[in-house]
């Protein structure tokens, strides 16, 4: 599958709030390096799994609204804002944050990524 192709697919897909989906589409080797509005992290397979299930207990809905999406080689750049449905609340979504992220794809699967994100 072509690079774009797959990151658009993994955005539109569940994969953020079903660590099942997330795991379809990550290397094994994946590294995802975060800038949040709360300070830096890095996760691995296992952290950014364990992530997607952790979400998966509060919100009901995840969608992502794509307003860029650039690839330049192995390299997939996209810009989206993630909306959420709360168990609390599932009849109003809500904006989580926006986001930035460069994927670099290896093996067709998402390898390295360097993320960017703020709050609402």
């Amino acid at each position: 599958m072509p690079a774009k192709k797959l990151v658009q697919q993994f955005y539109k897909s569940d994969a953020l709030i079903n660590s099942e989906i997330m795991d379809t589409f990550l290397h094994p080797d994946v590294i995802l390096e975060w800038n949040s509005s709360k300070g830096y992290v890095q996760m691995k397979r296992t952290e950014i799994l364990t992530l997607a299930n952790e979400l998966s207990k509060a919100y009901v809905r995840s969608k992502a609204r794509i307003s860029h999406l650039l690839k330049d080689g192995n390299l997939v750049t996209v810009r989206y804002s993630h909306y959420i449905k709360t168990i609390e609340n599932p009849r109003e979504e809500m904006l989580l944050a926006h986001f930035m992220v460069i994927w670099e794809i290896k093996d067709g699967k998402l390898f390295r990524g360097y993320q960017m994100s703020q709050l609402s």
